[in-house]
């Protein structure tokens, strides 16, 4: 039996567009192994829909000084071993790396090995990881038309990213009953990310009395992110975490309010749902979904407020000013000539495996 190693872990971001592609790598026959941490997010996300889960020691590449980086090599390193030793074991005919510090050692042993490797970068710059992982690639997909200045043209191909097919088979009604929203206001989603976000937590739930006059809303706030004194509050469901129900969250949604992680934007894409974007600060990032929102807002794709002036605006103005610009949103959505990456990623994959 052909085989494929997937990798890529640390963030939701990281996995779930591995998670798309893995029902057609079954489909074509292949056994779908996947490597990454033993208690990363990505062992709770592929559960179930790998063939094989295997696990690494990982250490962090961090961009500033801290004594944990004298440490973490050596976690790097065994890292690279125990990758190697894992190959060696699988014998894949690739490896698909979706980036986080956890494939860097899974692409540097396949370099070793001379086993093929593709990687994926979803924001409009590359990450890090890819970046080191990059000189070691054959081949280089990207999905902002704007990466192609930051990468190896002669590697590069445009794919777009992956989403799951079945983001956009969700049932509104199903995802009204699961909140319990009785009335017919228009429905507000609320997405911080896989691990969260304070900052949008915070300025939903003290605008939420204003908020709750005009709009039903699905909060989905993050690992340790619920507030209690809000549970029994009419037309505000709170979840930590969804999976299965996001589907159907994204059909009954008028407007998503999001982080700008280019996964999510991709799936808003692919659902047709008009969205406030608030990217992750460059305090606490390299400032890449500044940048992907900056992108969606040029092309007149979504309504960007940088969490930087989110002090010296009105958000609740903000919302008002994305619910009213949905239709023309939504209109310039269906515009794009979006094509979902998993067909090209696909292509791509078997030409490898097979040639």
């Amino acid at each position: 039996m052909k085989r494929i190693v997937l990798t890529g872990g640390g963030t939701a971001g990281h996995v779930t567009p591995n998670l798309a592609i893995i029902p057609e790598l079954k489909s074509k026959g292949l056994e779908v192994h996947y490597i990454g941490q033993i208690d990363g997010i990505e062992k709770k996300l592929v559960k179930g829909v790998v063939d094989y889960y295997h696990h690494i020691s990982a250490g962090k590449l961090r961009r500033y000084f801290d004594f944990k980086n004298f440490t973490d090599v050596f976690k790097i390193v065994l890292g690279v071993i125990k990758s190697i030793y894992l190959l060696l074991k699988i014998r894949p005919k690739l490896v698909f790396s979706k980036g986080g510090f956890v494939s860097c050692p899974v692409v540097w042993a396949s370099w070793l090995l001379r086993i093929p490797v593709i990687i994926h970068e979803s924001d409009l710059t590359p990450g890090l990881t890819n970046r080191l992982s990059a000189p070691f690639a054959k081949k280089i997909c990207y999905s902002f038309p704007e990466t192609i200045k930051y990468i190896n043209s002669s590697k590069a191909v445009h794919t777009g990213i992956p989403v799951r097919s079945a983001i956009q088979n969700g049932n509104a009604t199903l995802g009204r009953e699961i909140c319990d929203f009785k009335s017919d206001k228009p429905v507000l989603l609320i997405v911080g990310g896989s691990l969260g976000s304070k900052v949008i937590n915070d300025l939903i739930r003290g605008n939420i009395d204003t908020l709750t006059n005009q709009f039903s809303i699905c909060h989905i706030c993050g690992q340790n992110g619920l507030d209690t004194s809000l549970m029994n509050r009419v037309d505000y469901r709170q979840f930590e975490y969804v999976d299965q129900e996001l589907p159907d969250f994204f059909a009954m949604a008028d407007l998503v309010i999001s982080r700008a992680g280019a996964t999510i934007l991709f799936e808003l894409l692919a659902v047709k749902k008009p969205s406030l974007l608030i990217p992750l600060s460059k305090k606490a990032s390299r400032g890449d979904q500044i940048l992907n929102a900056k992108s969606f807002a040029k092309q007149g794709l979504a309504i960007v407020v940088e969490e930087e002036n989110l002090a010296e605006i009105f958000i609740i103005d903000k919302i008002q000013e994305a619910f009213q610009k949905k239709d023309q949103i939504i209109q310039k959505i269906g515009q794009q000539s979006f094509s979902q990456g998993n067909h090209h990623i696909f292509k791509i994959i078997d030409e490898i495996i097979n040639h």
